[in-house]
């Protein structure tokens, strides 16, 4: 399946997934060069809607998150990037960047 660029203004949420333990990481953007330069080079490399430039996972940080696996939903409107990460994925030092739980179905 085509990613549908067009359909998400240019921009696709990207959820990377730990390929080792099925961990959801974060969830970034992507764009056509950034989809691109991460099949070019194998480190996943997303949009920053903040700065309007290309950033690859671990250039400040170390920790870098190798590409496995690229995947698109049945619609092809969001990206999934299976990744082996060097690190903690969030820019708190948390392994994943959902780790704030807002419900349980032990409170109901």
């Amino acid at each position: 399946m085509e990613i549908d660029w067009e359909k998400m203004g240019g921009l696709v949420p990207t959820i990377a997934q730990n390929c080792m333990t099925g961990e959801v990481l974060m969830l970034a953007y992507m764009n056509r060069e950034s989809l691109e330069r991460t099949m070019e080079t194998g480190l996943a490399t997303y949009w920053s809607r903040e700065r309007k430039e290309l950033w690859t996972k671990g250039e400040t940080s170390g920790n870098y998150q190798r590409v496995t696996d690229i995947m698109t939903d049945c619609d092809g409107d969001a990206i999934l990037l299976k990744v082996q990460p060097s690190g903690p994925a969030c820019h708190t030092g948390a392994e994943s960047c959902f780790y704030r739980k807002v419900w349980s179905e032990e409170y109901g």
